[in-house]
Protein backbone atom coordinates (compact mmCIF):
# COMPACT_ATOMS: atom_id res chain seq x y z
CA UNK A 1 0.00 0.00 0.00
CA UNK A 2 2.95 2.63 0.84
CA UNK A 3 4.22 2.04 -2.62
CA UNK A 4 1.10 2.91 -4.30
CA UNK A 5 0.67 5.67 -1.87
CA UNK A 6 4.10 7.70 -3.36
CA UNK A 7 3.41 7.38 -6.75
CA UNK A 8 0.60 9.54 -5.91
CA UNK A 9 3.20 12.42 -5.44
CA UNK A 10 0.88 15.34 -5.18
CA UNK A 11 -2.04 15.91 -3.07
CA UNK A 12 -4.65 18.93 -2.02
CA UNK A 13 -5.34 19.32 1.51
CA UNK A 14 -8.54 21.17 1.82
CA UNK A 15 -8.71 22.92 5.41
CA UNK A 16 -13.23 24.19 5.42
CA UNK A 17 -14.92 23.48 8.42
CA UNK A 18 -16.15 25.90 11.34
CA UNK A 19 -13.23 27.84 12.02
CA UNK A 20 -13.67 29.36 8.34
CA UNK A 21 -16.42 30.68 9.39
CA UNK A 22 -15.37 31.44 12.88
CA UNK A 23 -12.34 33.12 11.31
CA UNK A 24 -9.75 31.07 13.16
CA UNK A 25 -7.35 28.20 12.86
CA UNK A 26 -9.01 26.60 15.78
CA UNK A 27 -12.84 27.21 17.31
CA UNK A 28 -13.06 27.13 21.21
CA UNK A 29 -15.74 25.10 22.73
CA UNK A 30 -19.24 24.74 20.35
CA UNK A 31 -20.28 26.95 17.90
CA UNK A 32 -23.87 27.09 16.98
CA UNK A 33 -24.37 25.33 14.03
CA UNK A 34 -26.24 28.05 12.27
CA UNK A 35 -22.81 29.67 11.72
CA UNK A 36 -21.77 27.05 9.34
CA UNK A 37 -23.27 28.80 6.32
CA UNK A 38 -22.05 29.16 2.34
CA UNK A 39 -25.28 30.54 1.54
CA UNK A 40 -26.05 27.82 -1.19
CA UNK A 41 -24.75 24.57 -2.62
CA UNK A 42 -20.58 23.78 -2.30
CA UNK A 43 -19.09 23.57 -5.67
CA UNK A 44 -17.31 20.59 -4.72
CA UNK A 45 -17.04 19.76 -8.32
CA UNK A 46 -15.11 23.34 -8.76
CA UNK A 47 -12.41 22.23 -6.09
CA UNK A 48 -11.91 18.87 -8.36
CA UNK A 49 -11.30 20.40 -11.42
CA UNK A 50 -8.77 22.59 -9.60
CA UNK A 51 -6.99 19.81 -8.34
CA UNK A 52 -7.39 18.04 -11.77
CA UNK A 53 -5.74 21.32 -13.35
CA UNK A 54 -2.55 21.81 -10.87
CA UNK A 55 -1.86 17.49 -11.87
CA UNK A 56 -3.04 16.19 -8.36
CA UNK A 57 -3.55 12.93 -7.38
CA UNK A 58 -5.57 12.77 -4.89
CA UNK A 59 -6.96 15.18 -1.51
CA UNK A 60 -7.76 14.99 1.82
CA UNK A 61 -10.52 17.21 3.19
CA UNK A 62 -11.09 18.05 7.07
CA UNK A 63 -14.49 16.45 8.03
CA UNK A 64 -13.74 17.07 11.76
CA UNK A 65 -11.03 19.51 13.33
CA UNK A 66 -10.88 21.41 16.63
CA UNK A 67 -13.99 22.41 16.69
CA UNK A 68 -15.83 19.06 16.92
CA UNK A 69 -18.49 19.58 14.09
CA UNK A 70 -18.94 16.99 11.39
CA UNK A 71 -19.40 17.48 7.57
CA UNK A 72 -20.88 14.72 7.19
CA UNK A 73 -24.53 13.27 8.32
CA UNK A 74 -23.27 11.15 11.15
CA UNK A 75 -25.26 8.73 13.50
CA UNK A 76 -23.34 9.32 16.58
CA UNK A 77 -23.53 13.03 16.66
CA UNK A 78 -26.67 16.11 15.71
CA UNK A 79 -23.44 18.28 15.69
CA UNK A 80 -23.01 18.38 12.03
CA UNK A 81 -24.24 19.72 8.69
CA UNK A 82 -27.40 18.13 8.97
CA UNK A 83 -28.06 19.80 12.49
CA UNK A 84 -31.86 21.38 12.26
CA UNK A 85 -30.02 24.76 13.02
CA UNK A 86 -27.54 24.45 10.35
CA UNK A 87 -28.76 25.92 6.52
CA UNK A 88 -26.67 23.32 4.77
CA UNK A 89 -28.39 20.43 4.90
CA UNK A 90 -26.44 18.36 3.27
CA UNK A 91 -23.81 15.82 3.49
CA UNK A 92 -20.32 17.70 2.40
CA UNK A 93 -17.91 14.52 2.73
CA UNK A 94 -20.65 12.65 -0.16
CA UNK A 95 -20.16 15.52 -2.42
CA UNK A 96 -16.30 15.73 -1.93
CA UNK A 97 -15.84 12.44 -2.16
CA UNK A 98 -18.26 12.01 -5.56
CA UNK A 99 -16.90 15.09 -7.08
CA UNK A 100 -12.96 14.26 -6.68
CA UNK A 101 -14.06 10.21 -7.83
CA UNK A 102 -15.29 11.29 -10.95
CA UNK A 103 -12.09 12.46 -12.01
CA UNK A 104 -10.12 10.11 -11.30
CA UNK A 105 -8.67 11.51 -7.96
CA UNK A 106 -8.64 9.44 -4.97
CA UNK A 107 -9.98 10.96 -1.48
CA UNK A 108 -8.74 11.30 1.75
CA UNK A 109 -10.27 12.20 5.32
CA UNK A 110 -8.74 14.20 7.67
CA UNK A 111 -10.43 13.66 11.28
CA UNK A 112 -8.79 15.27 14.41
CA UNK A 113 -8.24 13.43 17.60
CA UNK A 114 -8.77 14.80 21.25
CA UNK A 115 -5.44 14.62 22.55
CA UNK A 116 -4.54 14.79 26.31
CA UNK A 117 -2.33 17.53 25.81
CA UNK A 118 -5.78 19.72 24.82
CA UNK A 119 -5.85 20.25 28.28
CA UNK A 120 -2.39 21.01 29.04
CA UNK A 121 -1.40 24.93 30.38
CA UNK A 122 -4.18 27.11 30.03
CA UNK A 123 -6.30 25.55 27.34
CA UNK A 124 -8.14 22.93 29.70
CA UNK A 125 -11.65 22.75 28.34
CA UNK A 126 -10.89 25.53 25.61
CA UNK A 127 -11.02 23.37 22.81
CA UNK A 128 -13.85 20.77 22.46
CA UNK A 129 -12.64 18.60 19.04
CA UNK A 130 -15.65 16.11 20.02
CA UNK A 131 -18.75 16.99 19.49
CA UNK A 132 -21.59 17.32 22.47
CA UNK A 133 -22.33 13.75 22.74
CA UNK A 134 -19.16 12.66 24.16
CA UNK A 135 -17.86 16.22 25.66
CA UNK A 136 -14.71 15.67 27.30
CA UNK A 137 -15.51 17.51 30.00
CA UNK A 138 -18.03 13.90 30.76
CA UNK A 139 -16.15 11.78 29.47
CA UNK A 140 -13.44 9.64 29.90
CA UNK A 141 -10.73 9.28 27.71
CA UNK A 142 -11.40 5.34 27.12
CA UNK A 143 -14.72 6.93 25.90
CA UNK A 144 -13.67 9.33 23.83
CA UNK A 145 -11.30 6.67 22.13
CA UNK A 146 -14.46 4.34 21.55
CA UNK A 147 -16.60 7.56 20.30
CA UNK A 148 -13.85 8.59 17.55
CA UNK A 149 -12.85 5.28 16.48
CA UNK A 150 -16.82 4.39 15.47
CA UNK A 151 -17.27 7.74 14.15
CA UNK A 152 -13.97 6.66 11.73
CA UNK A 153 -15.39 3.19 11.27
CA UNK A 154 -18.71 4.89 9.75
CA UNK A 155 -16.72 7.22 7.61
CA UNK A 156 -15.26 4.47 6.07
CA UNK A 157 -18.49 2.68 6.18
CA UNK A 158 -20.18 5.36 4.02
CA UNK A 159 -17.65 5.94 1.91
CA UNK A 160 -15.72 2.77 0.66
CA UNK A 161 -14.16 5.15 -1.72
CA UNK A 162 -12.05 6.03 0.81
CA UNK A 163 -8.55 5.49 0.64
CA UNK A 164 -6.47 7.40 3.58
CA UNK A 165 -7.50 8.31 6.62
CA UNK A 166 -5.62 11.70 8.27
CA UNK A 167 -5.40 11.12 11.64
CA UNK A 168 -4.66 14.23 13.21
CA UNK A 169 -3.08 14.37 17.22
CA UNK A 170 -3.25 10.78 17.26
CA UNK A 171 -0.07 9.74 18.78
CA UNK A 172 0.93 7.05 21.36
CA UNK A 173 -0.84 8.90 23.99
CA UNK A 174 -3.71 8.08 22.51
CA UNK A 175 -2.60 4.44 21.49
CA UNK A 176 0.26 2.51 21.03
CA UNK A 177 1.13 2.38 17.67
CA UNK A 178 0.48 -1.72 17.51
CA UNK A 179 -3.39 -0.88 18.71
CA UNK A 180 -3.55 2.08 16.36
CA UNK A 181 -2.06 -0.15 13.49
CA UNK A 182 -4.92 -3.01 14.46
CA UNK A 183 -7.84 -0.32 14.29
CA UNK A 184 -6.58 1.07 10.95
CA UNK A 185 -6.54 -2.93 9.54
CA UNK A 186 -9.72 -3.42 11.07
CA UNK A 187 -11.48 -0.69 8.49
CA UNK A 188 -10.32 -2.65 5.40
CA UNK A 189 -7.84 -4.16 3.81
CA UNK A 190 -6.75 -0.98 1.57
CA UNK A 191 -7.02 1.64 3.95
CA UNK A 192 -3.81 3.84 4.88
CA UNK A 193 -3.52 6.10 7.55
CA UNK A 194 -0.96 8.68 9.08
CA UNK A 195 -0.76 9.55 12.86
CA UNK A 196 0.14 13.38 13.08
CA UNK A 197 1.74 13.31 16.36
CA UNK A 198 0.98 16.25 19.05
CA UNK A 199 4.29 16.98 20.38
CA UNK A 200 5.88 19.48 17.46
CA UNK A 201 9.51 18.05 18.08
CA UNK A 202 8.23 14.25 17.09
CA UNK A 203 6.44 14.97 14.18
CA UNK A 204 8.04 13.37 11.60
CA UNK A 205 8.61 10.24 13.48
CA UNK A 206 7.24 7.07 12.48
CA UNK A 207 3.44 5.99 13.08
CA UNK A 208 1.05 4.21 11.25
CA UNK A 209 1.40 3.77 7.56
CA UNK A 210 2.55 7.37 6.09
CA UNK A 211 5.21 9.53 8.30
CA UNK A 212 3.98 13.31 7.98
CA UNK A 213 5.50 16.55 8.76
CA UNK A 214 3.82 20.04 8.35
CA UNK A 215 4.98 23.22 6.78
CA UNK A 216 9.15 21.15 6.74
CA UNK A 217 10.49 18.56 4.78
CA UNK A 218 11.15 15.27 6.05
CA UNK A 219 14.86 14.96 5.21
CA UNK A 220 17.39 12.68 3.78
CA UNK A 221 17.46 10.65 6.67
CA UNK A 222 13.72 9.89 6.23
CA UNK A 223 14.95 9.17 2.45
CA UNK A 224 17.62 6.40 3.84
CA UNK A 225 15.12 4.74 5.95
CA UNK A 226 13.21 4.45 3.01
CA UNK A 227 9.46 4.98 5.04
CA UNK A 228 6.88 6.18 3.25
CA UNK A 229 6.23 10.24 4.01
CA UNK A 230 3.87 12.98 3.28
CA UNK A 231 4.96 16.46 4.08
CA UNK A 232 2.52 19.21 4.11
CA UNK A 233 2.35 22.85 3.16
CA UNK A 234 0.01 25.70 2.63
CA UNK A 235 -0.50 27.81 -0.59
CA UNK A 236 -1.83 30.39 1.40
CA UNK A 237 -0.79 32.39 4.46
CA UNK A 238 -2.55 29.71 6.90
CA UNK A 239 -4.38 26.57 7.06
CA UNK A 240 -7.70 27.50 6.95
CA UNK A 241 -9.04 30.61 4.50
CA UNK A 242 -6.39 33.11 4.87
CA UNK A 243 -7.23 35.44 1.42
CA UNK A 244 -4.62 35.12 -1.70
CA UNK A 245 -1.81 33.00 -2.31
CA UNK A 246 1.52 33.94 -1.13
CA UNK A 247 3.72 30.97 -2.54
CA UNK A 248 4.65 30.92 -6.60
CA UNK A 249 3.82 28.19 -9.15
CA UNK A 250 8.10 27.89 -9.45
CA UNK A 251 8.06 27.43 -5.62
CA UNK A 252 5.75 24.91 -5.32
CA UNK A 253 6.78 22.63 -7.70
CA UNK A 254 10.66 23.05 -6.18
CA UNK A 255 8.88 22.25 -3.27
CA UNK A 256 7.08 19.25 -4.80
CA UNK A 257 10.20 18.02 -5.97
CA UNK A 258 12.30 17.85 -2.70
CA UNK A 259 9.60 16.04 -1.29
CA UNK A 260 9.23 13.57 -3.67
CA UNK A 261 12.87 12.84 -3.58
CA UNK A 262 12.46 12.02 -0.17
CA UNK A 263 10.42 9.23 -0.62
CA UNK A 264 7.50 11.51 0.29
CA UNK A 265 4.30 12.95 -1.28
CA UNK A 266 3.37 16.49 -1.24
CA UNK A 267 0.11 17.85 0.56
CA UNK A 268 -1.06 21.25 -0.47
CA UNK A 269 -3.44 22.95 1.51
CA UNK A 270 -6.19 25.48 0.28
CA UNK A 271 -8.72 27.05 2.58
CA UNK A 272 -11.75 27.63 0.66
CA UNK A 273 -13.58 30.51 2.01
CA UNK A 274 -17.45 30.72 3.53
CA UNK A 275 -18.86 30.84 0.38
CA UNK A 276 -16.49 27.58 -0.39
CA UNK A 277 -14.74 28.48 -3.12
CA UNK A 278 -10.94 28.40 -3.20
CA UNK A 279 -9.68 31.93 -4.04
CA UNK A 280 -9.13 33.24 -7.52
CA UNK A 281 -5.47 33.95 -7.00
CA UNK A 282 -5.18 29.82 -5.82
CA UNK A 283 -7.15 28.86 -8.58
CA UNK A 284 -4.69 30.92 -10.78
CA UNK A 285 -1.29 29.32 -9.08
CA UNK A 286 -2.46 25.83 -9.26
CA UNK A 287 -3.42 25.89 -13.02
CA UNK A 288 0.42 27.37 -13.48
CA UNK A 289 1.33 24.27 -11.41
CA UNK A 290 -0.09 22.09 -13.52
CA UNK A 291 1.20 23.56 -16.88
CA UNK A 292 4.98 23.71 -15.23
CA UNK A 293 4.59 20.14 -14.12
CA UNK A 294 3.26 18.76 -17.61
CA UNK A 295 5.91 21.04 -19.24
CA UNK A 296 8.20 18.76 -17.32
CA UNK A 297 6.79 15.77 -18.27
CA UNK A 298 7.32 16.57 -22.52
Amino acid sequence: MQDEFLKLKFGMFIHYNMATYKGVEWVEGYADPSTFDPGGPVDTDAWADVAKAAGMKYAVLTTKHVGGFCLWDSKYTTYDVMHPDCPYKQDLVAQFVKSFTSRGLKVGLYYCWRHPGFDDGHNKGKYKVLPPECDPATHSLEEQIDFQKKQIAELIEKFPEVFYIWNDSLDPLIMPAEAATAFVRSLGPNIIACGNWWDWKMKGSPYLDVVVSETRHLGARHRDNKTTGETCWCLERKWFHSGDAIKTAQNIVEQLKQANDNNANFLLNVGPDKTGRISESSVKTLAEIGALISAEKE
